[in-house]
């Protein structure tokens, strides 16, 4: 076998090896005994919240299982197919299943991140929002890149996303945003997004064209699941309507009926700006909830909570991320120094590997500044 062909099989294997961590391959076969006793008990659906989840849990455990074993099978049978063609001299049956095991090296690398995305909350839903910091115009403007640059990486992954409330700049681009995406692990995979990131370039608003740094603040939080009861005391909110209009374009939007839900003792502040008052207060009650909840996540998850504590004043001192486009074109992770020169395909919602490099990191434990040390 070619060394490049045994460097394949090993990360197949590496892979292998981290999916059966992740399930805690010890237990899997009395776990998995375990539901199946369970799904058996007639008494189940009497609560049916209780029996979803545990029928979810189970379905997940089945499906890891399954993955598990069709890429260790996989794996067992490319490799033995090589063997067969080396012994009998075929080199197109050898060139075949060496194509197979790099696609299928991809697939398991793929199923390994997937893998890490097993907290609380990780397959929910996510609320995203976009805040516009120090720089003024171009700030707004580097608002509404992030903005698209989030949309085009939800799309391409086959995401819905709703556009919840969004705020006009008074020049340019938009002062904040946020929205509901929605798809599985939606929350898993963005959540290493919140913090401050960075913009460095020559300003399309400076007539001497000279270069801007700008910052925008990104905060993830996920969609409450309706299994999840998260109380609000009616005492501890206050609830605005108030007229609201859009940005125009596509976005134009203008009520009378915009909701904004003010809860007092954390000081969290939600707004909705659909058609409806009742869409709107249900809409921002429940991303209410949503970041009661995340807090109180933030709590108990040491990881998700340092990466909030990240998000900070938009401005010096707290970006996770740096966007250079001129003098050189960079971007640059902080947290883990993951960098590409690919600035227009990061731009256009290319954020996988960061995402990846960033979620390894938070499960392997290391910090921030360890990460950076390796660079």
């Amino acid at each position: 076998m070619r060394a490049e062909t045994q460097n394949i099989v090993a990360e197949i294997e590496k892979s292998l090896e981290l999916l059966r961590q992740r399930m805690g391959w010890e237990t899997v076969q009395h776990r998995l005994e375990e539901f199946n006793a369970r799904v058996e008990d007639p008494t189940l659906w009497d609560d049916p919240a209780k029996a979803q989840k545990l029928m979810r849990e189970r379905q997940a455990l089945v499906d890891a299982l399954a993955t598990h074993d069709e890429i260790k099978q996989e794996l067992a049978d490319n490799t033995g197919l090589i063997e067969l063609g080396e012994m009998e001299d075929d080199a197109e049956v050898i060139s075949e299943a060496e194509s197979a095991l790099k696609v299928l090296a991809k697939r398991a690398a793929a199923k390994e991140l997937e893998a890490l995305l097993d907290g609380e909350a990780d397959a929910n839903d996510t609320f995203l929002e976009i805040n516009a910091g120090a720089g003024g115009t171009e700030s707004c403007d580097w608002a509404s890149m992030l903005a698209r640059m989030y949309v085009r990486w939800a799309e391409k992954r086959g995401y819905t996303v709703e556009l919840q409330s969004e705020s006009a700049g008074d020049e340019a681009g938009i002062k904040s945003a946020a929205y509901k995406i929605s798809g599985h692990n939606a929350y898993g995979w963005l959540k290493s997004e919140s913090g401050v990131h960075r913009l460095v370039r020559i300003s399309p608003f400076d007539s001497a064209a000279k270069r801007h740094t700008s910052f925008c603040s990104v905060w993830v939080y996920p969609v409450v699941d309706d299994n999840i009861e998260i109380e609000v005391n009616p005492a501890d909110i206050r609830i605005d309507t108030y007229r609201s209009s859009g940005a125009g374009g596509q976005h134009v939007n203008t009520t009378d009926s915009a909701v904004r839900i003010t809860h007092h003792p954390t000081g969290i502040v939600v707004t909705s700006s659909e058609k409806s008052q009742h869409q709107n207060r249900d809409i921002a009650m429940k991303a209410l909830k949503s970041r009661l909840y995340q807090m109180e996540l933030d709590r108990r998850n040491a990881a998700i909570n340092a990466a909030h504590d990240a998000k900070g004043d938009a401005g010096w001192g707290s970006q996770i991320r740096s966007y250079v486009l001129q003098p050189y074109q960079m971007v640059k992770d902080l947290r883990t120094n993951v960098e590409t020169s690919d600035t227009k395909g990061v731009l256009d919602g290319d954020l996988d590997q960061f995402m990846a490099a960033t979620l390894a990191m938070n499960v392997s434990g290391k910090s921030r500044a360890e990460a950076q040390g390796e660079g």
